[in-house]
């Protein structure tokens, strides 16, 4: 935080100690963590490599007009301040052993992927129950994770649009 002056104690932010990881992606996931961050909790941003040479980190991280350089843009920056990232493959058995590493010593995982897949990715609290009990699991997708629609992505825009929202 800097130095400060005798006889004045840092600021103590009231989240300072936890630790989340975060298997999230564009907006709705990497906002809710943001405020964490700026918190004072340590927020450890999952991204998924690159496959077959395209692709890997958050999908933001394309999302234009403005970029801070190639693969950067100011849109991923400004939902994403204060966290750490880390390229990991959640479908890789090296992945996984890490993410459970991670979550033994983490307060929360938090995802907001596609509601089919945080089972599968080892995400949830049925999934890392075993290296953390106290683990708290929170999962934010369009159409949840137990119905015909779980397997559906979904945004902002379209979720405005289904709830007559958007004009």
């Amino acid at each position: 935080m800097g130095q400060t002056e005798p006889g004045v104690s840092e600021l103590h932010l009231p989240l300072s100690g936890f630790r989340v990881i975060s298997a999230e992606q564009y907006g709705a996931g990497p906002y809710g963590t943001m405020f964490l961050a700026q918190l004072g909790a340590e927020v450890i941003k999952i991204e998924p490599p690159q496959k077959d040479g395209k692709g890997g980190g958050d999908t933001a991280r394309a999302v234009g007009p403005h970029f801070t350089r190639p693969g950067e843009s100011v849109y991923f920056h400004a939902f994403n301040l204060n966290k750490r990232s880390l390229t990991l493959d959640l479908n890789a058995a090296e992945g996984q052993a890490i993410l459970r590493d991670l979550a033994a010593t983490s307060h929360a995982m938090v995802n907001n992927l596609r509601g089919d897949l945080p089972a599968k990715l080892g995400v949830t609290y049925a999934a890392l129950k075993d290296v953390n009990p106290a683990i708290v699991c929170a999962h934010l997708s369009a159409y949840g994770r137990d119905n015909a629609r779980s397997k559906w992505p979904g945004y902002d825009y379209l979720m405005q649009a289904e709830a007559a929202f958007a004009r």
